[in-house]
């Protein structure tokens, strides 16, 4: 059976449709009007192999970028479920040409977020820096689980945040992925007993 999940966010600012299946083969289709956020969704899509479809609209390019981020953690959450039989964490490590990103994520339940990008140019393409450091944020909290990302060198911020995202992308495929050892299992990955 394929975890699969659909979101509707519509607010004054902006009006988000997201479909994510985590068995996916990585395909995606990305229209937000930005064209690096649509760049960086299909990378998103292609490195953690969870198909992505986003259709966004906003009046302001902070808030169709914050509310995407929202609309997706929120389809990839209810698509793990319960998140029982699942690794639970992940990392990564991805090289881009200059740059360097480590990746952490833990899907227990609990919204943290630690990012550093190191990103020194106010715009990236079409993208605001202070936007695309709030993008990992936004999805922690609304996908519930302790995200860490840090780009460790780089001279390019396009490379930076690309390899950032490649980077998650990965984490994350690793977390959501089931653990073979926990088939069958009712019981979270927890020690508590509870996520």
């Amino acid at each position: 059976m394929k975890r699969r999940a659909e979101v509707k966010r519509k607010t004054k600012e902006t009006d988000i449709e997201v479909r994510v299946t985590i068995e996916g083969t990585g395909a995606a289709r990305a229209r937000t009007g930005v064209g690096f956020l649509d760049h960086m969704l299909h990378s998103l899509a292609t490195h953690s192999l969870i198909d992505v479809t986003v259709d966004a609209k906003g009046d302001l390019v902070h808030h169709v970028v914050e509310d995407v981020a929202t609309a997706l953690g929120r389809a990839v959450g209810q698509a793990l479920g319960d998140r029982t039989g699942i690794r639970r964490f992940g990392d990564a490590m991805v090289p881009m040409d200059d740059a360097l990103a480590l990746a952490a994520v833990d899907l227990v339940k609990r919204p943290y977020s630690v990012v550093d990008l190191r990103l020194e140019r106010v715009m990236v393409e079409d993208a605001p820096r202070e936007d695309l450091e709030h993008f990992f944020g936004s999805l922690a909290q609304a996908l519930e689980a302790t995200v860490h990302v840090k780009v460790l060198e780089g001279s390019n911020d396009h490379h930076k945040f690309e390899a950032a995202v490649k980077a998650f992308a990965l984490a994350l495929r690793e977390a959501a992925s089931p653990d073979p050892r926990r088939a069958g299992s009712k019981a979270p990955p927890s020690s508590k007993g509870s996520m």
